[in-house]
Protein backbone atom coordinates (compact mmCIF):
# COMPACT_ATOMS: atom_id res chain seq x y z
CA UNK A 1 0.00 0.00 0.00
CA UNK A 2 1.37 3.42 -1.13
CA UNK A 3 2.06 6.05 1.73
CA UNK A 4 -0.92 7.23 3.21
CA UNK A 5 0.92 11.04 2.65
CA UNK A 6 1.35 10.45 -1.29
CA UNK A 7 -2.48 9.62 -2.15
CA UNK A 8 -3.96 12.11 0.05
CA UNK A 9 -1.27 14.44 -1.86
CA UNK A 10 -2.60 13.24 -5.00
CA UNK A 11 -6.45 13.87 -3.91
CA UNK A 12 -5.57 17.27 -2.74
CA UNK A 13 -3.54 18.75 -5.36
CA UNK A 14 -6.66 17.41 -7.64
CA UNK A 15 -9.59 19.17 -5.78
CA UNK A 16 -7.34 22.83 -5.53
CA UNK A 17 -7.50 22.15 -9.15
CA UNK A 18 -11.05 21.48 -8.67
CA UNK A 19 -10.65 18.69 -11.59
CA UNK A 20 -13.45 15.73 -10.91
CA UNK A 21 -11.78 12.58 -11.13
CA UNK A 22 -12.82 11.46 -14.91
CA UNK A 23 -11.26 15.19 -15.87
CA UNK A 24 -7.90 14.58 -14.62
CA UNK A 25 -7.74 10.66 -16.00
CA UNK A 26 -8.56 12.17 -18.83
CA UNK A 27 -5.94 14.65 -19.14
CA UNK A 28 -3.40 12.47 -17.90
CA UNK A 29 -4.59 9.65 -20.42
CA UNK A 30 -4.85 7.50 -18.17
CA UNK A 31 -8.31 5.02 -16.99
CA UNK A 32 -10.62 7.06 -14.21
CA UNK A 33 -10.18 3.61 -11.75
CA UNK A 34 -6.25 3.71 -11.90
CA UNK A 35 -6.31 8.06 -11.04
CA UNK A 36 -8.63 5.82 -7.80
CA UNK A 37 -6.84 3.65 -7.06
CA UNK A 38 -4.05 6.51 -6.57
CA UNK A 39 -5.99 8.13 -4.74
CA UNK A 40 -7.03 5.58 -2.49
CA UNK A 41 -3.31 4.07 -2.00
CA UNK A 42 -4.33 0.86 -4.07
CA UNK A 43 -2.07 1.78 -6.55
CA UNK A 44 1.62 3.74 -6.93
CA UNK A 45 1.93 6.22 -9.59
CA UNK A 46 5.77 6.00 -11.10
CA UNK A 47 7.30 9.19 -10.83
CA UNK A 48 6.95 10.30 -14.17
CA UNK A 49 3.14 9.81 -14.20
CA UNK A 50 3.13 11.61 -10.51
CA UNK A 51 4.46 14.67 -12.46
CA UNK A 52 2.04 14.18 -14.82
CA UNK A 53 -0.62 14.31 -12.99
CA UNK A 54 0.98 17.42 -10.36
CA UNK A 55 1.43 19.52 -13.58
CA UNK A 56 -1.83 19.13 -15.10
CA UNK A 57 -3.41 19.92 -11.93
CA UNK A 58 -0.84 23.43 -12.13
CA UNK A 59 1.79 22.54 -9.79
CA UNK A 60 5.57 21.42 -10.16
CA UNK A 61 7.05 18.67 -8.03
CA UNK A 62 10.50 18.61 -7.43
CA UNK A 63 12.54 16.15 -5.62
CA UNK A 64 16.32 15.68 -3.94
CA UNK A 65 17.97 12.59 -4.44
CA UNK A 66 20.08 10.54 -2.13
CA UNK A 67 22.85 13.05 -3.96
CA UNK A 68 21.29 16.04 -3.08
CA UNK A 69 20.87 16.84 -6.64
CA UNK A 70 17.26 18.56 -7.51
CA UNK A 71 14.84 16.25 -9.41
CA UNK A 72 11.94 17.84 -11.35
Amino acid sequence: MVSMMLYKFIRTMRKMAKLSQLELSKRCNIANSTLSGYETGYREPNFEMLNKIANECGFEITFVNKENEMLS
